[in-house]
């Protein structure tokens, strides 16, 4: 069974980067990032597109950080505080000490190694602090930057399919990724 308490929560971070949580004042730069018609090209979600909106996910998101049912990183440059993106863990299934994975990056930071650094970060933590069997990522067939992220960092196709999209592609990776 996986053992989550996300209190306080884990700040991570890496050469480049800090992941922490998000806070209100990162509003602007989530609207920023779930309006962008390129970033949500690929993800069936309706676009932020006022302030309140931004408000509302990041409370939604801190609200489900508090019942440890996901954990939600804001994707920050170290040395500036820039917000570049954001990585989460979700849909977490005890029965199989596993989750899913989601990110996006803001497109003027995408092609910097960046999220591969993020990514890299936050498998280390599911495998070691979470102690994860798999992480699950799903990704639309056409979205070939992200299918490229998942194989340099070891995700392997799987032969499952999304039960709700038959356009999306499975990937899975389990304690070897790390």
């Amino acid at each position: 069974m996986i053992k989550r308490n996300f209190t306080p929560f884990p700040i991570l971070t890496t050469e480049r980067l800090t992941l922490r949580q998000l806070s209100t004042d990162d509003q602007q730069d989530i609207l920023a990032l779930r309006s962008d018609p390129e970033i949500n090209k690929y993800l069936a979600r309706e676009p932020s597109k006022t302030i309140e909106d931004a408000t509302n996910f990041i409370n939604k998101v801190n609200e489900h950080i508090q019942k440890n049912n996901s954990i939600y990183w804001a994707i920050t440059l170290a040395k500036t505080n820039t917000f570049v993106g954001t990585i989460c863990l979700f849909n977490f299934s005890d029965e199989k000490n596993s989750g899913e994975i989601g990110y996006e990056l803001m497109p003027k930071f995408q092609k910097q190694g960046i999220m591969t650094e993020a990514i890299q970060e936050v498998i280390t933590y599911a495998f070691q602090w979470l102690k994860f069997q798999k992480i699950v990522a799903f990704t639309h067939q056409e979205n070939h930057h992200s299918i490229k992220l998942l194989e340099k960092v070891n995700f392997l196709p799987s032969p499952e399919t999304h039960q709700e999209d038959p356009g999306f592609n499975v990937f899975t990776c389990n304690s070897s990724c790390f």
